[in-house]
Order: structure tokens, then C-alpha cells, then sequence
């Protein structure tokens, strides 16, 4: 393994379900997951230790289904069951690039992932080991992005990486606001209070209140992961910080 400074030791890795998804976003289209894996694959070489959450929102999403009449509890279950089947897609996907990884578990499910322990899971990435958390919180009511910001506090990640299609955060909707302004850091007050679409209100108080940065960048960018770790400013970045900037051009 290569082990070259980066700007981040420990960073997690938060991907929505849509990632990995095929055209019509539902299911999962290898090609795409293997892609992601190679860009993983370039920041592990760097010897920066990696955690991952992916969601579930190409499978099943339990908020669309209780909508729709399922009990809540029993929908967002099943919405738990699809980031397994997602984090075993994408273990694969690492593992035949030469990764070693673990699927780490709320639910239990031993004949497929660990079930997550803490200390584990940090034992796991001392050895450079990638770790996919899988099942969400374990409970209903909470998101993939609550899962992502817990766990990142748990086991001691520096920054919380949010990878999308866009490349960051915007004062409106970009496709429907022509006059919409991209953030180049915003803090996580402002995210809250003008509801930017970042992530969910308990997911950004929880990284408030533990002074987790978020990034929201384009993963779908060639390159742009790695040139994140490597301190470039990418993205949008979230924080406690007051300061607010927007991109000039």
C-alpha cells in the first residue's frame, strides 16, 4: 500500500442507493457499482482508512411505502433490508479490485455481515480494512444520513464526504432557479434553517453538535474524490463555522 500525506486520515463515505442504480434508478447496475469501487480503490491506495453508508432508495424507500399505507415501522424495516443488499453489491465491487472490506450490520444477519460493534469496526479500519455499514440505525423513523452521521462520530472519522449528482449545495434548486448560487461553505444553522437539502434536521444537528464537517460533492466526476482527499476545494462544505461563501462566477 501506498501511503502518501492526505489532508484526512479517517473519512466516511455517505452514498445514496441511486448511486449504484441502473437507468430508472431502481436496482443495481454492477457497472456503475464497480466504477465507484475504483475510485474508492484510489484513495485506499493512499492509505487513508474508509468507511461507508449506503442507502436504500433503489431498492425499496419505507417513506414511499407508508405514504402509501404500510405501518411506518414495518416500511422503513424493509428500506433497512435493501442497504444490506446494496452494501453486499458494493463489498463485491471493492473486493474484486483488491480491497478487503466488511459489512458491519445493525440488523442482524450473520450469515451475510458482521453485526456492528463499535470497537470492531474501528479495529477493522486500523487495519485498513474498508467497513460498509449496513441496516441503518437498527431503528424506524431514522435516515441512511442519521446512520452516516452517527456512525462517523462513533468511530472517529474526520469528515463526513456526501456524494451526489450535483456538485454542492445551492441557495435554490439549480434546475428550477436559473439565479441559484452554489455555497462553497455554508454552516449547518443556515443548512437548517433555510432547509438546503443536505441532509435530514437530525443528521446535521447531530454533526453540530459534534463539530462533524460535511462535504457535498459530485462523485460523479472523474477523479473528484481523490482530489478531495487530497485538500482540494471540491464541493460545499458544511460546518460550524459562520461564515457563509458562495461561489463568484
Amino acid at each position: 500500500m501506498v501511503s502518501n500525506p492526505t489532508k484526512y486520515k479517517r473519512i466516511l463515505i455517505k452514498l445514496s442507493g441511486e448511486a449504484l442504480a441502473g437507468e430508472g434508478e431502481l436496482g443495481i447496475d454492477t457497472n456503475k457499482t464497480f466504477s465507484l469501487a475504483g475510485q474508492i480503490k484510489e484513495i485506499h491506495n493512499t492509505g487513508v482508512q474508509i468507511a461507508l453508508v449506503v442507502g436504500g432508495g433503489n431498492m425499496i424507500r419505507g417513506e414511499t411505502l407508508a405514504k402509501s399505507g404500510m405501518e411506518r415501522a414495518t416500511a422503513d424495516y424493509m428500506g433497512m433490508l435493501g442497504t444490506i443488499m446494496n452494501a453486499l453489491a458494493l463489498q463485491d465491487a471493492c473486493e474484486k479490485q483488491g480491497m478487503f472490506t466488511r459489512v458491519l450490520s445493525a440488523i442482524e444477519m450473520k450469515s451475510v455481515a458482521e453485526p456492528y460493534i463499535r470497537r470492531r469496526a474501528v479495529r477493522h479500519l486500523e487495519k485498513n480494512r474498508v467497513i460498509i455499514f449496513a441496516g441503518g440505525t437498527g431503528n424506524p423513523y431514522f435516515t441512511t444520513d442519521t446512520t452516516a452521521s452517527l456512525r462517523a462520530v462513533e468511530v472517529g472519522c474526520e469528515v463526513i464526504l456526501k456524494a451526489t449528482k450535483v456538485d454542492g449545495v445551492y441557495t435554490a434548486d439549480p434546475k428550477k432557479d436559473l439565479t441559484a448560487r452554489r455555497y462553497l461553505q455554508v454552516s449547518f444553522m443556515e443548512s437548517i434553517k433555510h432547509r438546503l437539502k443536505v441532509m435530514d434536521s437530525t443528521a446535521l444537528s447531530l454533526c453540530m453538535d459534534n463539530n462533524m464537517p460535511i462535504i457535498v460533492f459530485d462523485i460523479f466526476k472523474p477523479g473528484n474524490l481523490k482530489r478531495l482527499i487530497d485538500g482540494e476545494t471540491i464541493g460545499t462544505l458544511i460546518s460550524n463555522s459562520e461564515e457563509v461563501i458562495e461561489d463568484g462566477r
